[in-house]
């Protein structure tokens, strides 16, 4: 079976739907399934090179993302399984058009796109989204991929009665992770385990990582502790929380930016817990990560995480 997935954008700094995507596409090529990735060319794209990922030049026009290029190929093309990544983008939309056009099945992940509080946001254009393109495609859908219960349940209140498959995202866990389990577990039992909390996503005010500055401005000079921020995205939110860091009078707040690779796994496991403040997550992928070195997480109520709970790992 020759399956086709896509996804709008690619890049490093599109946050945990490129990097799960990506991930699971290799872990099904170890498994040799004949699956190909299209989306469009940047230049922070994930990956090695691999002759699999289809990276289309660039010619998005919009912030809807219309592009010939996507047009060209899904017409040129042929598979037998159609798979997309997202909504709202014309790359999602051409991909149920173009499965249905050649009358072949297509599946359809929302990355919590259909929660009712992600639909809040610019509703007024999801809404002619939805009665001109998505409606249609979401009700043809041979099947939606649901990361959670949760998601399912909001997907079900969308109105979509067909199949829904509850998959969690794949969690690619390097290999130096244990030996920092490990290194973390030992400070701790030496009480050489200093005060240091953190955040790390992408920032966008649905984060509520201001709730975190409030949470420090509270703590009196007995419980001083360190907040390190970690990500980027919108430049206005993050100018918001500089300003409130100031404006708090904080002094021991970093900003440390888009950080990768073994880099944000050190710094992850130097953390006394991080914390997950957002208002909704439709799974969250820094929770897998954060746990895989030993540091527990303190998660929102948005999060579909209760295993923190029951698993003694968070809260």
């Amino acid at each position: 079976m020759r399956i086709l997935q896509t996804i709008a954008g690619l890049g490093t700094h599109s946050g945990g739907t490129s990097s799960c995507t990506y991930d699971l596409l290799v872990a099904m090529h170890r498994m040799d399934c004949d699956v190909n990735l299209m989306t469009l060319q940047t230049t922070d794209l994930i990956g090695c090179g691999e002759l699999w990922i289809k990276a289309l030049p660039n010619d998005s026009i919009s912030p809807y993302g219309y592009s010939r290029n996507i047009n060209r190929y899904l017409c040129q093309s042929d598979y037998d399984l159609y798979h997309t990544n997202g909504m709202w983008m014309h790359c999602n939309h051409e991909t149920c058009f173009a499965a249905r056009k050649k009358g072949k099945p297509y599946v359809i992940t929302p990355h919590g796109m259909l929660y009712p509080k992600a639909l809040k946001r610019s509703y007024w254009k999801k809404w002619s989204l939805i009665q001109l393109f998505f409606n249609k495609d979401i009700q043809g859908a041979a099947c939606l991929h649901a990361t959670c219960k949760q998601e399912m349940d909001n997907i079900r209140l969308f109105g979509y009665q067909g199949p829904v498959a509850i998959i969690s995202n794949p969690a690619d866990i390097p290999m130096y992770a244990g030996s920092l389990f490990d290194k973390k577990i030992k400070a701790f039992l030496e009480c050489h385990h200093p005060k240091k909390f953190g955040f790390l996503g992408r920032l966008h005010p649905i984060k509520k990582v201001e709730n975190l500055l409030y949470g420090m401005s509270l703590l009196n000079e007995d419980q001083k502790a360190e907040l390190v921020i970690i990500g980027k995205g919108d430049d206005k939110y993050e100018q918001f929380l500089r300003l409130e860091v100031e404006r708090l009078g904080l002094k021991n707040i970093s900003f440390v930016g888009f950080i990768d690779g073994k880099a944000k796994y050190e710094l992850l496991a130097s953390f006394s817990a991080l914390f997950v403040p957002s208002d909704f997550e439709n799974f969250g992928m820094i929770i897998t990560e954060a746990l895989s070195v030993g540091t527990p997480v303190m998660a929102s109520l948005g999060t579909p995480w209760e295993e923190l709970n029951i698993h003694h790992c968070g809260w």
